[in-house]
């Protein structure tokens, strides 16, 4: 299966995330904030990036943006997923380069289907 990299600087999200993914037998790793996030990717490269958008330092519309405008990490999909739950917000992700845009609390099926469409 996918190595799937969540960044959040939630403990409870991301182990919630994660159950999901393992569930579905994906390799997971993760990171706390958006800095973390970025240099992670570039150092593991995984198959899909699930980026909160509210974290402390760099948020992850910053990262998002930082990972897509980087030739070496710019063919890995970014899903955001927020509580940031506004059209307009919404549009920004995916302007910064986000391939998809989930709402928390995350539904599973919701999920799953995201990344199983940009993963296979």
């Amino acid at each position: 299966m996918a190595h799937i990299l969540i960044v959040d600087d939630s403990p409870t999200e991301i182990h919630v995330i994660k159950s999901i993914l393992e569930k579905t037998g994906h390799e997971v790793s993760f990171a706390t904030n958006g800095e973390e996030g970025v240099s992670k990717t570039k150092e593991i490269m995984p198959d899909l990036v699930l980026m909160d958008v509210v974290m402390p330092g760099l948020n992850g519309f910053q990262a998002t943006r930082e990972l897509s405008k980087t030739p070496e990490t710019a063919e890995i999909p970014v899903i955001i997923v927020t509580t940031k739950d506004q059209e307009s917000d919404r549009v920004w992700g995916l302007r910064q380069g986000a391939k998809e845009y989930v709402t928390k609390p995350v539904e599973e099926a919701e999920l799953m289907a995201k990344v199983s469409a940009l993963i296979g």
